[in-house]
């Protein structure tokens, strides 16, 4: 019979044990010195190596031949107890098992000595399922157990366990595994099976187990029988159920943009596709939490359970929104989730969608901070979106201009431009009509928190608008730095992120026929003219 890969490359020794040493070198150094305890507590979550821990820990202290706090794994205590072959090794599931009347069992039968091993050992998986009964029951004898008997609890909700129990155990805390650990175990066990797994196949199966090593080998037996050759990054996606999850990207750019129609189009589209509300629900709650996580921090890390194509579409969506609409998005789903058990879940969803495509609709902090968020900036969002639009006459005069060209030199910021149907419009031409730009402070405080020497260069600078074209009145050191097809993308980024649009980038060269301040006239001289035009004789001396 076919033998499931994690019971099949489940540990013999603590060495085996991936990334629980905070367990595995203290019981080692326990067995080595004979400190050994009657009663132990693991704790932890599923899959992570708790019950593991226990059986090399029972073969260990009935081992015939011990190595260093690890069992031989040859001797006839070791192989038996691998059998299930040594009745003094018991194994019980309190999920099943949770009566008094099974602890008072247990209790009479720990009296009698061990029949073949040193000590007899009694593992108590899911402890926490034992009835309050059962658990005072167990209480004197946990405290004083008999000389020959050790046992060990396991449990994956300690906080449900009884004071009195807590205190009558060595407590070892199980951690989650972290992925890299994961993948390298994965990919070593497909190397023993003789088959290959790319690397970021084996992160995404690490970050869906969650830090368990257990799930982390059940789903790769999922895939090794769907693969053919090499388990792919597309195959895990399409075992674990990630496959199509472009729909999350398609909601939150609906969000970010308002399109309710294509929220509730797309909605609409899923349900038809027998798309659980509730499960969906969940997803966008756990992908806008990896958005947060990216917004907020330097580096998530595995903190977000998305790896490849997937994680940096995420990003890229991190980089568009504001922390606030995101912060808006975690609350308004997490609710609607609560409330799915009484009402309609298509019809919350709906609602949902409709109050995070509209936030003025909503009246919950999240939505008023994300509204006071775009009203800072919504003057100046308003007032590129209502600029005077030139007269038909005008625009004979002056087309719309071709694309941008990357410069060469500051004049060169925005070349001649050719237009398609008259004589060049120059710098000069776009300068005269431009209007300043109220929002330039703003883009270049978010400039600032880029680079605070890039910020520097344009301190003191000014900037106009003219249709798509912004206009920098700025020093050289400022166009030398435009020069620089990074820093001009990252200015292109600030403006966009402070007035949602798009410019085009150029100088601002003031018309030559442009008004002259008046010339500053000393009040002597005139007075002097004044007489003068009298008739009175001025002697000079």
């Amino acid at each position: 019979m076919y033998q499931a890969l994690y019971r099949k490359y489940r540990p013999r020794v603590f060495s085996d044990v991936i990334g629980q040493p905070q367990v595995t070198v203290t019981l080692k150094n326990e067995l080595i010195a004979g400190r050994i305890s009657h009663a132990y507590l693991f704790t932890g979550s599923h899959g992570t190596g708790k019950t593991t821990c226990a059986k090399i820990f029972a073969k260990a202290v009935n081992c015939l031949e011990p190595s260093d706090g690890d069992p031989c794994g040859h001797c006839s205590m070791c192989r038996g107890v691998d059998d299930g072959a040594v009745l003094d090794v018991v194994e019980i599931d309190a999920a099943s098992n949770n009566g008094v009347d099974s602890i008072r069992s247990l209790i009479e039968e720990s009296s009698f000595t061990p029949a073949l091993a040193k000590y007899r050992v009694y593992i108590i998986d899911e402890v926490h399922m034992l009835s309050v009964a059962a658990f005072n029951a167990l209480l004197k004898t946990l405290e004083e157990p008999p000389a020959h008997v050790i046992f060990i609890l396991a449990t994956t909700e300690v906080h449900k366990l009884l004071p009195t129990i807590l205190s009558r155990c060595q407590r070892f805390d199980f951690h989650r595994i972290a992925p890299e650990d994961i993948a390298a175990r994965l990919e070593w066990v497909c190397g023993e099976e003789g088959l290959e797994i790319d690397h970021d196949a084996a992160m995404l199966l690490a970050v869906t187990a969650d830090g368990g090593m257990r799930d982390a080998l059940s789903l790769l037996d999922q895939c090794v029988s769907r693969a053919e050759g090499t388990v792919t990054y597309d195959l895990v996606a399409q075992t674990v159920g990630l496959a199509g999850r472009g729909h999350l990207l398609e909601f939150a750019e609906a969000i970010r943009t308002g399109d309710r129609t294509g929220a509730l189009e797309l909605l609409d589209r899923l349900y038809r596709g027998s798309k659980d509300m509730g499960r969906l629900c969940e997803e966008l709650t756990s992908f806008f939490r990896g958005i947060m996580l990216m917004k907020t921090m330097k580096d998530p890390g595995a903190m977000v359970s998305a790896v490849g194509e997937e994680r940096r579409n995420m990003e890229r969506v991190a980089l568009k929104m504001d922390l606030s609409a995101i912060l808006h998005c975690l609350d308004a789903f997490q609710t609607a989730l609560s409330k799915m058990r009484t009402v309609n879940k298509r019809l919350e969803m709906e609602m949902t969608l409709i109050r995070l495509c509209t936030p003025e609709l909503d009246v919950s902090p999240e939505a008023l901070l994300r509204r006071v968020e775009a009203l800072e900036r919504g003057g100046v969002r308003l007032a590129a979106a209502q600029a005077p639009v030139p007269e038909p006459a005008r625009m004979e005069e002056r087309p719309e201009p071709e694309a941008e060209i990357p410069p060469e030199t500051p004049e060169e910021i925005l070349p001649q431009v050719r237009p398609a149907r008259s004589a060049p419009v120059s710098t000069e031409a776009l300068s005269r009509d431009a209007e300043p730009f109220d929002a330039w402070p703003e883009i270049i405080a978010v400039m600032k928190a880029y680079s605070s020497s890039v910020g520097a260069a344009f301190t003191g600078s000014a900037a106009y608008v003219n249709g798509d074209y912004l206009l920098i009145d700025a020093p050289q050191l400022a166009f030398d730095l435009l020069k620089r097809p990074s820093q001009r993308d990252k200015m292109r980024e600030a403006v966009r992120q402070t007035t949602g649009r798009t410019y085009k980038l150029g100088p601002y060269k003031p018309p030559k026929d442009a008004p002259q301040a008046e010339e500053k006239t000393d009040p002597l001289d005139a007075l002097v003219r004044d007489l003068k035009a009298d008739g009175v004789e001025i002697v000079e001396k």
